[in-house]
């Protein structure tokens, strides 16, 4: 008779997407990973795999995540402008419990050289977000809210890659006025 799980896969799998998030993919042991998600190492390999295969399920269960919380923030927002700049303040002003920065930005950067899974995984979460984005700026246009002097497209993208360049610089940049004047900035090619 088999034995059943002793822990919380969703749990744990929680547990190691905090613990790569903090600390990246290279960075992260296999001792790290089985303290920090109170299983045995034998549980983990049974249940994840192995640490590749753990991290592009955290990976996916981030985007998931991300991509729910986005979705959200934006929700029953009338207006598309006002609605893009609760994704940029959602970036400055951040649960201060949860690690700095992007899981999938720091994905994007440490391994998408060499990882082509892992780059996958965080290009699709970045469309999505840039779908997002392009769909906010089309109702925006469409109401004569944002200008449509470029198409939604290109102001996705431009946004977009500004909302990536932010979610790096809050894991250095403590000055919130400046995060803050930097999306104001940002968010002007929206007029």
């Amino acid at each position: 008779m088999a034995r059943s799980k002793e822990f919380d896969i969703d749990d744990v799998l929680l547990k190691a997407m905090t613990i790569f998030w903090q600390q990246g993919y290279e960075k992260t042991s296999m001792q790290d990973l089985v303290a920090g998600m109170g299983i045995h190492k034998r549980s983990m390999y049974d249940t994840f795999g192995d640490k590749h295969t753990l991290y592009i399920k955290a990976l996916e269960r981030f985007a998931s995540i991300q991509s729910s919380r986005l979705e959200a923030r934006v929700e029953g927002v009338d207006s598309a402008a006002a609605a893009i700049r609760l994704l940029f303040e959602a970036t400055i002003h951040r649960n201060d419990a949860e690690p700095k920065g992007c899981m999938l930005v720091n994905t994007a950067v440490e391994l998408s050289g060499y990882d082509p899974e892992a780059a996958a995984r965080a290009n699709e979460a970045f469309e999505d977000t840039e779908a997002l984005i392009e769909r906010l700026v089309r109702h925006g246009q469409a109401s004569g809210e944002i200008s449509s002097r470029h198409t939604a497209r290109a102001l996705a993208a431009s946004l977009h890659n500004a909302l990536i360049g932010l979610r790096v610089m809050v894991k250095t940049v403590k000055d919130k006025d400046k995060l803050e004047m930097i999306m104001n900035t940002t968010l002007e090619m929206l007029e």
